[in-house]
């Protein structure tokens, strides 16, 4: 049976504080999704939860909700200090926690800082300083201000540990156990724990350091909403850049993310995009933090088409109404499908996610299709389909010795429209 989007439970019909009820009407937000209403009711009668949700499913107002609740309802014993911490594994993820937050605090006499590396290490230290009640970050920042006392552990009410499967696949988990034992035992805080899915590792974690917590699962596995239409085609390599700017075209996707595997492909997809008409950016992992944010808020206000990404930004971005996500390259880990796709179709709204299933790529595709548990609709390539191409510039050289060539680079051979597909 479909998941519904959203239930027919109120925000208003909760036990919320009147400030919080009205921060919730001023934000637009009216009824709670199957997430929300599963966990509240637990979380607000003091439990313990761990939670799985799939991607778009409102876990993160769902624990800011009760953060809010927290703070709001209990009297602060160190003013000044923290008292609720979030730990999410990207920094993507902090800000977008951060701004879910945002629309909340104008209505609440509650502030929040911010600790994630790259950018602004003692603007974020001094605004920790300074007081603070909600403290969001990633592992290493949230640490290092740690060690040097800028901030207590001991004094934390509420801790929430956001994406769990994503801190073990990124290495974080070690930095997660050493703050997690400086909290206040798991009897004398409010724990929280939301993951993708909640395997051993991540429940083993949850019944370790958190008191009796509630497992409550919205799904069996994180899948994408059944509103995403997901097509593959089945692109010769030299036909790819074409194919692309073709769909582009004749989708009319105004707001689309394309994922490639590398920041190579990446760079030289940029490149051909731009000449065909785009205006486009690359988001990789490289990318230093200010230019990552201002690129994401241009692609969010509609100055660029078309975001160019690595799996970097698969995870932890909402921006609202992508229409499609394309996947020039396919992934290696299946995971990362559901997690790319997802940035569309959010919260109810209708999406599209399209797949290039080439020869260098199209092996992880039964991984995925058993996954999702049905095959993907095949589309076929009309040759009307390939766009007439126009050339990029040529690149500007380095100084230095030159690099060999090699491989297949996923771009389109030749000018103009490019060779026809081979039919033998």
């Amino acid at each position: 049976m479909e998941e519904q989007i959203l239930t027919s439970t109120r925000f208003d019909e909760l036990s919320l504080p009147e400030a919080l009820v009205q921060a919730l009407s001023a934000a637009g937000f009216e009824y709670l999704t199957p997430i929300q209403k599963a966990c509240l009711e637990p979380m607000l009668a003091g439990k313990d939860i761990a939670g799985q949700a799939r991607t778009g499913s409102g876990k993160t107002l769902t624990f800011l909700l009760q953060i809010c609740v927290r703070l709001l309802t209990h009297e602060a014993s160190h003013p000044g200090q923290p008292r609720a911490l979030v730990i999410a594994p990207t920094r993507e993820l902090v800000i977008q926690i951060h701004r879910d937050l945002e629309k909340l605090l104008p209505h609440l006499p509650l502030k929040a800082a911010l600790a994630y590396g790259g950018v602004d290490y003692e603007k974020q230290r001094k605004t920790i300083e300074q007081g603070c009640d909600i403290l969001i970050g990633t592992p290493g920042r949230l640490i290092d201000y740690f060690k040097q006392g800028v901030y207590k552990l001991k004094h934390m009410e509420v801790v929430v540990l956001d994406e769990a499967d994503r801190m073990f696949d990124l290495g974080f988990i070690k930095d997660i156990r050493y703050m997690l034992r400086r909290l206040p035992p798991p009897e004398e805080r409010q724990s929280m724990l939301f993951s993708a899915t909640l395997g051993y590792r991540v429940t083993e974690l949850a019944y370790e350091h958190m008191n009796e917590p509630e497992l409550i699962q919205t799904g069996e596995l994180d899948q994408p909403p059944e509103q995403i239409q997901q097509w593959v085609y089945y692109p010769a390599m030299d036909e790819k850049i074409a194919l692309l700017v073709g769909l582009l075209r004749e989708t009319q996707a105004f707001r689309s993310i394309v994922f490639v595997n590398t920041k190579r492909v990446a760079n030289l997809l940029k490149r051909w995009l731009d000449a065909n008409g785009f205006k486009t950016a690359v988001l990789s992992g490289d990318i230093p933090q200010k230019k990552r944010q201002s690129m994401l808020k241009r692609f969010a206000d509609g100055e660029l088409d078309i975001m160019v990404a690595t799996d970097v930004a698969a995870r932890g971005l909402h921006i609202p109404d992508v229409s499609h996500v394309f996947n020039y390259d396919l992934p290696h880990d299946v995971e990362d499908y559901i997690h790319r796709i997802g940035r569309t179709g959010r919260l109810g709204a209708e999406g599209v996610a399209i797949s290039f299933a080439c020869e260098d790529y199209a092996f992880v595709l039964p991984d995925i299709e058993e996954r999702l548990g049905h095959a993907l609709e095949v589309q076929p390539i009309e040759d009307s389909m390939l766009a007439e191409l126009k050339r990029p510039p040529p690149e500007k050289r380095r100084s230095g010795p030159p690099r060999r060539g090699g491989g297949r680079s996923g771009g389109q051979r030749g000018g103009g429209r490019g060779p026809r597909r081979n039919h033998d």
